[in-house]
């Protein structure tokens, strides 16, 4: 199927819209596959709660880029430009966890400022930003409980922090047709999220996050290896019954 192909003229608000619905799109499948395997019974309701709101997100910002069930279910692996983290495996939960923190925390600031900043986004991300704030909590909670807590939570919440950071500096390269200041949200999120691993008894992990070294370049549709398994999943049913209705 044809999808609006970044950089092409006039086509900037449905690539932003494209990159953005398969952030929130690919990161609530990873939280769904939570269902029925989270450590307890109230947190499997909030992972849950936090896919719905993602899905809601995802279906709004795919509808400007063109069919949401389209977009969802029958484009290519290298047809999707969301970031290479959210498509990473939950791995144990303390991965989960860094990865929600990571992804909430740049989502709040991004959503903030498309907000504020008028434009084709601004409706949805005035509305947005309260669950992302939510999520951003939820996720600030859980780092400090496992970085705080027991030998074993603190070495794992520290293992994932490192596993996933070299995924981050792909958040802060510039989406054509999203008007941000990205260095600035980048400070901000180094403020918000070291703060927060500081006070769990953690540090910013060290390495590069941007630049050759780095790991990233799902915006540009090339993705890691346990992305095209989750697509297959996602895309099992609609694609052996097409045309199907309930």
């Amino acid at each position: 199927m044809t999808v609006p192909a970044p950089g092409a003229p006039g086509t900037a608000p449905a690539a932003a819209a494209l990159a953005l619905g398969d952030d929130a799109l690919v990161l609530s499948h990873r939280l769904g596959e939570w269902a029925g395997h989270a450590p307890v019974l109230e947190e499997e309701v909030a992972l849950a709660n936090i896919a719905l709101d993602l899905l809601g997100q995802a279906r709004v910002l795919l509808s400007m880029a063109g069919d949401e069930d389209e977009l969802a279910y029958l484009r290519e692996e290298r047809a999707f430009r969301n970031l290479q983290l959210v498509e990473q495996p939950n791995g144990d939960f303390a991965h989960t966890i860094a990865r929600q923190l990571y992804f909430s925390a740049y989502q709040y600031l991004l959503y903030t400022e498309l907000a504020a900043g008028g434009g084709p986004f601004a409706p949805l991300a005035a509305k947005a930003v309260k669950e992302v704030a939510y999520h951003r909590d939820h996720a600030e909670q859980w780092t400090l409980r496992l970085g705080d807590g027991t030998d074993v939570s603190h070495a794992r919440m520290r293992r994932a922090c490192t596993a996933l950071w070299r995924f981050t500096g792909e958040m802060f390269r510039p989406v054509e047709g999203l008007d941000a200041d990205w260095p600035a949200m980048e400070a901000a999120w180094l403020d918000r999220v070291g703060d927060v691993l500081r006070r769990a008894g953690l540090t910013l992990p060290g390495g590069p996050r941007s630049g050759a070294w780095s790991a990233g370049a799902g915006r540009q549709g090339l993705h890691t290896e346990p992305f095209g398994r989750m697509l297959a999943e996602m895309q099992h049913l609609h694609r052996s019954h097409p045309g199907a209705t309930w």
